[in-house]
């Protein structure tokens, strides 16, 4: 298992959702627009399948008088999502939902991500805290990530749900 590029996967999954989501109507049957595998152990403890379809995404970068990009604004609703435990064939499913994601670049390629709205974040056994964890937070969430990938929350408020604990 390559883990720079389950890392990397997991950041443009990250990346991709901003992640504008809620609980309620299953996603549409539309076929995907975006299709993700995390193996066992990266973002639950099985495998989970996770696909998105639609979602309407604004995104805008300031940057300083040196043309640097040091903050990000990414607003609007994200794509439903349906979460498949490959092992049971068990699903969860969110609608398209509103959710802003605030993003304050470091120097040194670093950042501070404070996303509020429906969002989802995966964290893996590298992270603080460590992984695997797939939560789905309707309300605040603030979080950095270093040079390296590595995720730190900082901060959780709102209502949660353990995603992996609904896929039995």
């Amino acid at each position: 298992m390559n883990h720079a590029k389950i890392l990397n996967n997991r950041y443009l999954f990250a990346t991709m959702l901003a992640i504008a989501l809620s609980h309620g109507s299953p996603a549409a049957a539309a076929a995907p627009d975006f299709t993700f595998v995390f193996p066992a152990g990266i973002a639950c403890n099985f495998d989970l399948q996770v696909e998105g379809t639609g979602g309407n995404r604004h995104f805008k970068e300031f940057r300083d008088e040196n043309d640097n990009v040091v903050r990000s604004l990414d607003a609007g609703t994200g794509s439903a999502l349906r979460f498949t435990n490959l092992l049971t064939g068990s699903a969860f499913s969110t609608k398209s939902n509103g959710a802003v994601a605030h993003k304050t670049f470091n120097p040194d390629g670093s950042y501070t991500e404070k996303d509020t709205g429906h969002n989802v974040l995966i964290l893996s056994p590298p992270d603080n805290p460590s992984g695997p964890t797939t939560t789905l937070t309707a309300g605040r969430v603030v979080y950095t990530v270093d040079t390296e990938g590595i995720y730190t929350l900082l901060d959780v408020s709102g209502k949660t749900t353990d995603i992996c604990a609904s896929l039995p």
